[in-house]
């Protein structure tokens, strides 16, 4: 009998840098360590990507809708009919 086995490992491999802060920005990150919102500058720092990244998706997903509708053309349909129609699409 042969067994074989492979071992995955889920060890998130940081990547290191340095980088620079003006004295306002650093003071801000300073005090949100010292409030014991986060338990350090880098912690801080991933979480403020973390969030930009979230937006950007969401400016992404919202500008492909906007670019759809553009190329989707006009309607004469007044205010309360896109309505009903969004409702009844929505309602599926």
């Amino acid at each position: 009998m042969r067994f074989w086995c492979k071992f995955t490992s889920n060890i998130n491999i940081m990547a290191r840098l340095s980088i620079s802060f003006t004295q306002p920005n650093d003071e801000w990150l300073k005090n949100q360590v010292d409030s014991k919102e986060y338990s350090s500058k880098s912690e801080l720092v991933n979480d403020l990507i973390r969030q930009a990244r979230k937006q950007q998706r969401q400016i992404d997903w919202i500008n492909s809708k906007l670019e759809r509708a553009e190329n989707s053309g006009f309607t004469n349909d007044n205010r309360e009919q896109i309505l009903a129609k969004s409702k009844s699409l929505l309602n599926g």
